[in-house]
């Protein structure tokens, strides 16, 4: 293992601390452990996500290439959704 020195907030701190003393911890090292394994688990998160997002975008500029397209209607969705929502609660009722 390699030992670090690293500089924290006092509020930074007193939350590893009070963590250790609660006795979830047993020692500051395991709270930096799990709080960096949770930042690579979200790190890898936003990698997939914005990975799905660049997909996404990439499909819009080939239906705007290919001219799969429409003009932006506001009322038309609006009405569309209106009738979806009709219908979903005629369903239910």
């Amino acid at each position: 293992m390699e030992r670090m020195t690293i500089t924290l907030t006092d509020d930074q701190a007193d939350s590893i601390k009070a963590a250790v003393s609660s006795g979830d911890y047993a020692s500051h090292s395991e709270v930096i452990r799990e709080a960096l394994r949770d930042w690579a688990l979200n790190q890898s998160f936003r990698k997939q996500a914005l990975a799905e997002l660049r997909g996404e975008i990439a499909k819009g500029v080939a239906d705007v290439k290919a001219g799969r397209v429409r003009d932006f209607d506001a009322d038309s969705i609006i009405e569309q959704g209106k009738r979806r929502l009709a219908a979903r609660n005629s369903r239910s009722a």
